[in-house]
């Protein structure tokens, strides 16, 4: 960027309520994002933040298509716990190939352009899956190739989300915006588990996913329509280029970063919540309709993900609370330790229990009480680099989808061979046990890219 400034507009969240921000003005060694200014009133503001929240749950709805199906087409299909787990896993390899450049490019040309282009393509792949697999004779090669393409679309979304937020709202507000964001997960998987056993029962497993993609391309034409302007949404070639390539003037230096014990902290500590999270929920459905058969598919489904809204919401609030009364170093732990060792202790619970009744409470509260990661570890890659927020949330959840695959693979093995499944619950609580552990010995709060040579990203 020149001597110039340029204007920023911030979106605000304190206490829940929208607070208008008063223009910031962003001079020299701050490098010239495209991004689209935000909303300049609250009433905008506020629309951008659920449409925003709406867009993190209908990804969560087209990605849970599988799981709450999986039973479904394991009988259609006729495929055992093994090739079940091969489907569900594939997914992971294609979301952690575009997380780095996601990220990257979102920092680029601007995360909002990213998010929309990812949704349209998940969206229309969603709808064409259930006409396709009838098609072809190959359906485990067919399903397997579906999946790794919808983790390849929706790999670039949540390091586009952050990279959007690190650039436009305010640090000490940062964990009540993205806990309400990152209400959309539990809140997609919410709709998705309830509307969609619902439509599972009533029309078969074909109807999910034609629910879940129709409703994507949905959000996709009214935030086109009614939130952004042709011009908004046109990425000019020299952009682009910019986005595909760095420059030597803004290469990210990875060896300095890397020295850096806090960000080895922050990325085990990522790679290790999400890929027990993705592990949750890629079986818990199954879980719970092969050890309490005559239950309810939108009971199962429903509760854990309803129970989950209001606490990453309570965290958020709690977290941009704390950090006015106690020292930043010691919120980012404590919910750190609620998120990934408490939630644990319940995931443990849930394996030993035979009553529906208390294996739903567990439930609950281990998926519930790992939202409390939304204010810790995933607030801690924004503060550590803002610069380079997305692509450095990027390499975490490309860990973590790496690790993703092997713990989903890894989980429908234990079950094959061992009949139980005390063995996932095992899993889960041991790879948290990790990332927790290193995450308290070496994890920090203070930014590190203060250097010129980070503050040119």
């Amino acid at each position: 960027m020149g001597k110039g400034g340029s204007r920023l507009m911030l979106i605000g969240l304190s206490g829940g309520r929208g607070v208008q921000i008063p223009r910031l003005e962003v001079h020299s060694k701050m490098w010239t994002i495209p991004h689209l200014p935000l909303p300049p009133c609250r009433p905008e503001a506020r629309v951008w933040t659920v449409m925003l929240l709406l867009g993190t749950c209908l990804l969560y709805c087209a990605r849970v298509t599988v799981p709450i199906c999986a039973v479904a087409l394991s009988t259609y299909f006729d495929w055992d716990k093994k090739q079940s787990g091969i489907v569900l896993s594939s997914f992971f390899w294609g979301y952690c190939l575009t997380q780095i450049i996601g990220g990257h490019i979102s920092d680029r040309i601007g995360g909002e352009k990213v998010l929309l282009l990812s949704a349209s393509a998940w969206g229309f792949l969603t709808v064409l899956t259930p006409l396709l697999t009838h098609i072809t004779s190959a359906h485990l090669a067919f399903m397997t190739s579906s999946r790794f393409l919808m983790g390849l679309l929706q790999g670039v979304y949540f390091p586009s989300l952050t990279s959007l937020l690190s650039q436009k709202v305010r640090e000490s507000e940062r964990a009540f915006t993205y806990s309400t964001v990152g209400t959309g997960s539990q809140f997609g998987t919410l709709v998705i588990g309830g509307a969609g056993s619902l439509l599972l029962d009533w029309y078969g497993w074909e109807s999910v996913f034609y629910f879940s993609g129709l409703l994507t391309l949905l959000w996709v034409y009214c935030t086109f329509k009614y939130l952004l302007s042709e011009k908004e949404l046109i990425i000019p070639i020299d952009y682009l280029m910019r986005g595909l390539s760095i420059s030597k003037q803004t290469k990210v230096p990875w060896k300095q970063l890397f020295r850096k014990a806090p960000i080895w902290a922050a990325i085990i500590a990522q790679l290790s919540t999400a890929s027990t999270f993705f592990t949750l929920l890629s079986w818990l459905p199954t879980f719970f309709k092969e050890t309490f058969p005559e239950s309810k598919g939108w009971v199962f489904n429903v509760v854990p993900w309803l129970v989950a809204i209001p606490t990453s919401l309570f965290s958020g609030f709690l977290s941009d609370h704390l950090i006015k009364n106690v020292l930043w170093c010691l919120i980012f732990p404590f919910f750190q330790v609620i998120g990934s060792g408490v939630s644990s202790i319940f995931a443990l619970c849930l394996g030993q229990t035979s009553s529906f009744c208390k294996a739903i409470v567990f439930a609950s509260a281990s998926v519930g009480l790992q939202t409390f990661n939304h204010s810790g570890i995933s607030v801690n890659a924004q503060d550590l680099a803002p610069s380079c927020a997305g692509l450095l949330f990027g390499v975490g959840n490309t860990g973590g989808a790496l690790l993703g695959v092997v713990c989903v693979y890894l989980a429908g093995y234990l079950i094959e061979t061992t009949g139980s499944w005390i063995s996932v619950f095992n899993l889960v609580a041991a790879v948290n046990s990790i990332g927790l552990c290193a995450f308290l010995l070496f994890g920090e709060a203070q930014r590190v890219d203060t250097d010129s040579a980070y503050m040119d990203l």
